[in-house]
């Protein structure tokens, strides 16, 4: 840590001191003032799939820091089922590391195992509704970047952007055009047989959920250009 990002004093949190870590406190429950506000930097690189109380262990993290504070998160995503507790999506750092939060520059990476040294995804924001689903081959991980902006900070109202939408949206006429078109399909048996065949081919081209440079909701980045930020590929 001190020769990668230049820090002066490195400490480390576990519920064990069976790896020697220089404080012993249990995420699953709130974190002791004295360490409130402490860091500049906190770095979870595997942590929080092990904690049960995720909320409250998620809640903690902007205790520890300033005002201006990064956060880092690396988490297994998908097919690591048995690792831990739990497995992240996109979807859940996008919600939580909000503006409105009192977060900013929020980043979301993600990285199978199988091509981890080459390339990260950069993860476009989900917007107006829609879901990014992704799916790989190999054990997916999630790498998440984001800044404190305030002590005024909320982890309270997280909820899932396209569910805000869609209870925000529940009248909008294009929400009733797309309801009858999918009414009219399902009555019209030639029309229904039709629409099966050619959808699943469409979607697969256009709106892939595979994890690559394809996916709509995904940019394929080197990551030597990440790390000397240099743009992407």
């Amino acid at each position: 840590m001190k020769d990668y990002f230049g820090s002066t004093i490195v400490d480390s949190i576990d519920a064990s001191d069976y790896e020697n870590a220089k404080i012993i406190h249990d995420l699953n429950i709130p974190i002791p003032e004295n360490l409130k506000y402490k860091y500049d930097m906190v770095i979870d690189s595997g942590t929080l799939e092990h904690i049960y109380n995720i909320p409250q262990a998620l809640g903690n993290v902007p205790f520890l820091c300033r005002p201006g504070a990064q956060i880092i998160h690396t988490l297994p995503s998908n097919n690591q089922c048995g690792h831990g507790f739990w497995q992240m999506s996109p979807e859940l750092f996008f919600s939580l590391f909000s503006d409105k939060n009192g977060y900013e520059n929020t980043e979301v990476f993600l990285a199978s195992a199988l091509n981890s040294t080459k390339n990260f995804y950069k993860v476009i924001k989900p917007e107006n509704g829609k879901r990014v689903n992704i799916y790989s081959k190999s054990e997916l991980y999630v790498f998440v970047r984001t800044v404190l902006k305030t002590k005024e900070f909320s982890n309270e109202n997280v909820q899932q952007s396209d569910y805000i939408y869609a209870w925000n949206n529940r009248n909008n006429k294009e929400s009733m055009s797309n309801s009858s078109l999918k009414n009219f399909i399902s009555n019209h048996r030639l029309t229904y047989n039709l629409a099966m065949q050619v959808c699943p081919t469409y979607n697969r081209l256009r709106n892939s959920n595979r994890l690559t440079k394809y996916n709509p909701n995904l940019i394929r980045i080197k990551i030597a250009s990440l790390i000397l930020d240099q743009g992407q590929s």
